[in-house]
């Protein structure tokens, strides 16, 4: 999955260039092309899909060279993960019923990429068998109010343990409990399902979903694919597919990994896995003067110096047409942050 924004990473992240093809690792690689070179180690280049908006199909074939037509899947409209997690499985299904599945974001850090592959190779061979639908969980370092979790049943087959329930990002004290109980992972969004599995879900949990997908199995894989997705994506309702199907379905199942997993979801997340300084602090060029600063993550444009005294962790952000500098602790503001900007000033700022 490449559809997404990635406000949250705001300014660096923008509607035109969203982080998923960004270096934002300085590694001279995009967090889709890492994701790409990691599933090549789990199957052949020719069964990976990109799923993302018409607006990043070039972006997409700059970065990822060699992929044919029909490994591109472009929504015509954002609804949510529900209807292109559908789309996506409905136009495999239509070339192989017996497929197995992994649906992966593709904005993700995964340092331990060894132990991903084991745990996905091990949920893949249980879908393969089971009527299940699987996801991974991250065992949580900290009571983070960031992320999802899953509440999962202690005892297991094979490493393997029943889902309980799915719960939305808590408060801070929720999020404590979650944590200190042992009885809950972060839902990392990294889903394993059989073809079959994932579309029994559909048609029992969001039924109209599936009827707009169904119907197009005969236009997938032909070229009246696109038609049929522009006349019909847009009818699909906005959802997730926490709230159309894991929330409701008894056959959900996760694997805890410890993978080394970060959702990079905001700048703080980036801070805590970047590579700092004596006094914490995290920057991704030389050119900056640093005094009573500590813990704080600093990015500018190449060439850009920049002298920066007296804060304590902040982000500070040069995208030369933005500069954010903000606090580390409010850092879930940022999203309406970069909407009020664009309501003020226009959406060149987006």
């Amino acid at each position: 999955m490449a559809g997404g924004v990635g406000s949250r990473f705001w300014p660096k992240s923008r509607n035109s260039f969203p982080k998923q093809f960004i270096d934002i690792l300085g590694v001279g690689k995009s967090l889709l092309q890492l994701t790409y070179d990691r599933f090549l180690n789990i199957c052949p280049a020719e069964n990976i899909y990109i799923l993302s908006n018409e607006q990043y199909k070039d972006l997409i074939n700059n970065q990822i060279p060699g992929l044919n037509e029909q490994q591109i899947l472009l929504e015509p409209s954002r609804n949510n993960t529900a209807p292109c997690i559908a789309y996506a499985c409905y136009k495999i299904m239509q070339l192989n019923p017996e497929a197995n599945i992994v649906v992966a974001p593709s904005d993700h850090l995964i340092l331990k990429e060894v132990e991903f592959l084991t745990k996905i190779k091990e949920a893949l061979d249980f879908t393969a068998e089971n009527n299940a639908l699987l996801t991974l969980g991250i065992k949580p370092t900290r009571p983070d109010t960031g992320y999802g979790y899953v509440n999962f049943n202690k005892t297991s087959a094979n490493g393997i343990h029943k889902v309980e329930r799915f719960m939305e990002k808590p408060v801070l004290e929720k999020a404590k409990e979650f944590v200190e109980s042992g009885d809950y992972l972060w839902n990392a969004g990294i889903f394993i399902w059989s073809g079959s599995a994932i579309k029994q879900a559909f048609k029992k949990y969001a039924p109209d979903i599936d009827a707009i997908f169904d119907e197009g199995s005969s236009h997938y894989n032909t070229d009246s694919e696109r038609s049929f997705l522009a006349q019909n994506y847009s009818k699909s309702p906005n959802i997730s597919i926490d709230y159309a199907v894991l929330e409701k379905a008894d056959n959900v199942y996760t694997i805890p990994a410890d993978i080394g997993w970060s959702d990079l979801g905001t700048w703080a997340s980036l801070h805590a896995v970047a590579e700092k300084d004596a006094n914490q602090n995290s920057l991704n060029c030389s050119e900056v003067s640093l005094n009573l600063t500590e813990n704080c993550i600093i990015n500018l444009p190449a060439g850009k110096a920049a002298v920066i005294k007296g804060l304590k962790d902040y982000i500070i952000v040069d995208d030369e047409k933005v500069l954010l500098i903000y606090p580390k602790s409010d850092e879930q503001e940022i999203k309406e942050v970069a909407k009020n900007m664009a309501d003020n000033f226009g959406n060149q700022y987006l």
